[in-house]
């Protein structure tokens, strides 16, 4: 089941373009036969060399989870994403093992890395193995430049599909578009 971006029609500012989802992406292969798969894309100022250090340093015990100032407001201090690029979180090397939001003991493993445009990570839930793989590539049209995020997420197998496509779909769309939001502001901020 391909996520038909339905729900993105809401946050069109995170819908990737059918040749964004058509396209093949580093990892689609480590889980080739995937029973959900969601795309998520947007564009932000700056070209990838200056994009990529923030989003190597996403994370669970390492930045944080972006999200805008004004949602942020509402989280506890200790909780809140980083709004500086850290020097600590700029190393990543295929094997390295991050903690991830999906649980106390769920990890993601760094499987393919590229600076400055490709990330790709996998790990195992239960029987289900995933990939999230995060793009960049670069629209030098504008003077500054441009960069597309494209983010993708690959399922498989899946027990639920419809749990997994509709509601995962959705939380998977709502924290994609809390996060390049609160990408684009750090981005900008001096």
């Amino acid at each position: 089941m391909r996520d038909d971006g339905a729900m993105s029609r809401w946050f069109a500012d995170v819908a990737p373009t059918e040749a964004e989802v058509a396209a093949v992406r580093p990892g689609d292969d480590i889980v080739a036969d995937a029973d959900v798969v969601m795309d998520r894309a947007f564009t932000v100022d700056g070209a990838p060399d200056e994009v990529w250090p923030w989003l190597l340093q996403l994370g669970k015990q390492r930045a944080g989870w972006y999200l805008p100032h004004r949602l942020e407001r509402i989280i506890p201090r200790g909780r809140r994403a980083i709004r500086r690029l850290d020097e600590r979180w700029q190393q990543l090397a295929v094997g390295d093992v991050i903690p991830d939001y999906g649980g106390r003991h769920a990890t993601f493993t760094v499987a393919i890395i590229e600076p400055p445009t490709t990330l790709a990570y996998e790990s195992q839930r239960g029987k289900t193995h995933l990939t999230w793989a995060i793009t960049l590539t670069w629209d030098g049209a504008r003077p500054a430049g441009l960069t597309r995020v494209h983010l993708r997420l690959r399922l498989g197998p899946v027990r639920r599909l419809w749990l997994a496509g509709h509601v995962g779909g959705m939380f998977d769309l709502l924290t994609i578009a809390g996060m390049a939001a609160g990408l684009r502001e750090r981005l900008d901020e001096p």
